[in-house]
């Protein structure tokens, strides 16, 4: 289930009124009363969840899913586990990204509340500038400085001895102690998730957090967004420099240094000490090894193994492209002097 610091529990609603606003039909009428509590993703949900099916490489996972109910369109109903209920539609995303804005709802600042929310939690010894907003249910700890402008959304806890710079935005994150975030940066906001609908493409909902661990920097400007469901995580004492992009469910490991520009594309898996040169950028849902380099401007497609340096576009070993763009110069050059 989303959590409840970061996200109000608006259920549970029949199945139903759920079909109804996804625009699907319920595979058994008689199920239409069915109640359930909470969206989920299809290899996460419980019997008390709603999920979504759409990609037939996936039906493994369908098969055994333990959820109650489940948008799917009717040529794939067939592998759905037994007992849970088929709504059918032919935009199952967007069904349930309808679903989730139903049930779930991301707690924001209380519009008449006072800067400074009554009910945040601060430990002796920290420091408010000028413009700090700080939300319902807040938890700072002791010696973190926040900077003119900073805002703190509701339920967010932040450790001890950290930094918040001028106009960061921090929101749905649990921090560790330590952390420092410079000005600008946005840490939370939703990740980029969507699907097309019957009336055009809808943005998915976006209920998860993100985990920021000790002793980590995150540059001006930067941006770490929280899971669509669950985690995003970033590894003790790693280095972020500006403008940097960290998108949803990004696992990032200990002690790595990610250089300006560089952009890490959903759900992709970073081992501990890994490195990225500015502007290097990776394909979601892949794996980068621990000990790993990633050259300036590389643009990585394929899972990187453990303590290779890799570079290019598509990047590729560095040994490799050397030999490549040596050969490369060699034939140009040789067909130049033949012209």
């Amino acid at each position: 289930m989303p959590d409840p610091r970061f996200f109000d529990d608006l259920g549970p609603a029949p199945l139903s009124e759920l079909a109804r606003l996804g625009g699907a039909v319920i595979s058994d009428p008689a199920f239409a009363g069915r109640l359930v509590g909470h969206v989920a993703p299809l290899d996460a949900a419980d019997d008390g969840a709603i999920t979504f099916f759409s990609d037939a490489k996936r039906r493994d996972i369908a098969a055994s899913t333990r959820a109650a109910a489940c948008f799917v369109r009717a040529e794939h109903q067939e592998f759905l586990a037994p007992g849970c209920v088929a709504l059918l539609t032919p935009h199952p995303q967007a069904a349930w990204a309808a679903a989730a804005g139903r049930l779930h709802a991301p707690r924001r600042h209380e519009p008449r509340a006072p800067a400074i929310h009554p009910d945040c939690e601060l430990e002796a010894g920290v420091q408010l500038s000028p413009g700090v907003v700080i939300g319902q249910g807040a938890r700072i700890g002791r010696g973190t400085r926040l900077s003119p402008g900073a805002v703190i959304g509701p339920g967010v806890t932040i450790g001890r001895d950290g930094l918040i710079g001028a106009n960061a935005v921090v929101g749905f994150a649990i921090i560790g102690d330590r952390v420092s975030i410079h000005a600008g940066a946005v840490i939370g906001e939703a990740g980029f998730g969507a699907a097309g609908g019957p009336k055009g493409v809808v943005d998915l909902p976006q209920l998860g957090r993100v985990v920021i661990q000790d002793g980590v920097t995150i540059g001006a400007n930067s941006c770490v967004d929280r899971g669509a469901f669950g985690d995003t995580t970033i590894g003790e004492n790693t280095k972020i420099d500006n403008l940097v992009h960290v998108a949803h469910n990004v696992r990032l490991g200990r002690n790595c240094v990610l250089a300006a520009y560089t952009g890490l594309s959903g759900s992709t898996v970073v081992g501990d000490g890994v490195a990225f040169g500015g502007k290097a950028g990776v394909a979601d849902h892949l794996t980068i090894g621990s000990g790993a380099s990633i050259g300036a401007s590389a643009s990585v497609f394929k899972n990187v193994p453990e303590g290779e340096t890799w570079t290019g576009f598509p990047a590729r070993p560095l040994k490799r492209w050397l030999r490549e763009t040596a050969w490369l110069s060699r034939m140009a050059g040789g067909r130049g002097t033949r012209g």
